[in-house]
């Protein structure tokens, strides 16, 4: 099944590409984390976020143990089994197999997702064996949109 945003989200982060890695920012175009390229599609889908995300580190998974991305995901996104997973969706990737889930991207068509990480710009990605073995959650964006 489709989701009915896929087509949106997947042309809003295409439009993402290219945007080059910062941390902790979320401005397309000019710089960009994992976390801020969904914050950004969210608000191109709603208008604007829905909390402020808190400062955090690159380790910040590491150092608290806590499952932030997961829950923070839970609040704003509807929960979908990996094996429904369709694009458009956000997907959740665990580092090491007992850490906390701290990346993001978006599944794209053809088994890709788009995303950001350090060192590249936003990028489409296969989902290969390594990306498949880290997949955690997987999460679909409310139906309703103010932004046709």
């Amino acid at each position: 099944m489709t989701p009915p945003n896929a087509a949106r989200v997947l042309a809003i982060a295409t439009s993402w590409l290219g945007t080059p890695y910062h941390h902790q920012a979320s401005r397309k175009g000019a710089g960009t984390d994992c976390l801020g390229l969904i914050r950004g599609i969210y608000r191109e889908l709603y208008g604007s976020e829905p909390e402020v995300p808190p400062a955090y580190t690159a380790d910040w998974a590491e150092a608290t143990r806590t499952e932030t991305l997961h829950d923070a995901a839970a609040r704003h996104l509807q929960p979908v089994p990996l094996g429904d997973a369709a694009p458009g969706d956000v997907l959740l990737f665990r580092m090491t197999p007992t850490a906390p889930a701290k990346h993001a991207g978006i599944l794209a068509a053809g088994d890709t997702m788009i995303h950001a990480y350090a060192g590249r710009e936003v990028c489409r990605t296969s989902l290969g064996r390594w990306w498949h073995a880290r997949l955690a959650f997987a999460f679909r964006w409310p139906p309703h949109t103010h932004i046709s």
